[in-house]
């Protein structure tokens, strides 16, 4: 539910209008010299603001360590971090709460929890929870300082040229999705097991539990369709099982093959949009025209590529602690 990961385990809880949004990491191992400070890189990366087409909503995003760790290191117990949230509006969210937001979980979530659903700013469906994602991520990057992991947004509204995808958006008065491509160095061969717990079946469901991600693929992806066996066949070069091509993205048979683990996925439209739409008032049970107030990202994939490496890190430091390539003292 809320849970995700094997040894090194995350909990993530909070809303996004609430007192604070956090993470419990358990499995951390004991030993790893951690401070607040070791995390701000990645969360400046996240927050909103720091470039065009981004959320005007600020939020400190300082990490407040209440357990796991003591004199500067962490202790082998969880881990819990919170993060305050003072800059809220939710009276933005009370004036449209008869019409759920389409695109949005707003009508999914009502009919599930009975209308018992903090609705403000996505309660605990909001992008505002991976705040703790990201500084979990931080840490395994911190466990695994060997492999390199480098997501970045080659695409925005179809554009390579990303000024060009946002001022198609600007113009058009709407939002646009993207693409972010992942790129990982420094894996060791026989990370992953067959079926379902292959690296890509993992990876797969994390990003997935990133907010408006709607497809992933590895290596060549959807393109391997369309080529012959012989062509799309990574030839092995060496006794280090270095390929001549990567086809695979560096996975075969669900485990790592030792070359660059490469995967993109697709972000969908913010769904969020100062354009009028039509949608369904549920207190009249009538369709009208509406618009949505408050601060959105115009593209929601330019704030995500930390993200991509956070869950691409948990995801790793575990298989890693399971294959004991990472030590649980350090």
């Amino acid at each position: 539910m809320n849970s995700f990961g094997r040894i090194f385990r995350i909990s993530i809880f909070g809303e996004s209008h609430g007192e604070c949004v956090g993470i419990t990491i358990d499995g951390c191992p004991a030993g790893l010299a951690l401070s607040p400070e070791d995390l701000l890189p990645d969360l400046e990366r996240r927050k909103g603001g720091k470039q065009k087409g981004t959320t005007p909503r600020q939020e400190d995003d300082f990490p407040i360590f209440k357990s796991g760790v003591f004199n500067g290191k962490t202790t082998g117990f969880p881990i819990t971090i919170l993060f305050e949230n003072k800059n809220i509006r939710s009276e933005d969210y009370s004036k449209q709460r008869s019409i759920p937001r389409p695109g949005h979980a707003d009508w999914v979530a009502h009919q599930k929890f009975g209308g018992n659903e903090d609705y403000r700013g996505g309660g605990h469906f909001s992008a505002r929870l991976t705040a703790g994602i990201v500084a979990a991520g931080a840490i395994a990057k911190m466990l695994m300082k060997e492999v390199s992991i480098i997501a970045e947004v080659t695409a925005v509204g179809g554009e390579a040229d990303i000024e060009k995808g946002l001022q198609k958006a600007i113009n058009a008065k709407d939002s646009v999705g993207g693409i972010i491509e992942c790129r990982v160095n420094g894996l060791p061969v026989g990370l992953g097991e067959p079926y379902f717990d292959s690296i890509e079946s993992v990876l797969s469901q994390i990003v997935f539990a990133i907010p408006a991600v709607r497809g992933v693929e590895f290596g060549t992806g959807f393109a391997a369709a369309r080529m012959f066996g012989s062509e799309h066949n990574d030839s092995i070069q060496n006794m280090k099982g270095e390929t001549k091509t990567n086809h695979a993205g560096g996975v075969v048979g669900g485990i790592s093959n030792g070359n660059e683990l490469v995967f993109r996925l697709a972000v969908k439209p913010t769904s969020s949009t100062p354009k009028e739409q039509n949608s369904l008032n549920w207190d009249t049970k009538q369709t009208e025209d509406f618009s949505i107030k408050g601060r959105h990202d115009l593209c929601v994939a330019l704030r995500a590529p930390v993200i991509v490496e956070a869950v691409t890190a948990i995801v790793l430091a575990d298989f890693m602690l399971l294959e004991q390539k990472i030590k649980r003292v350090l």
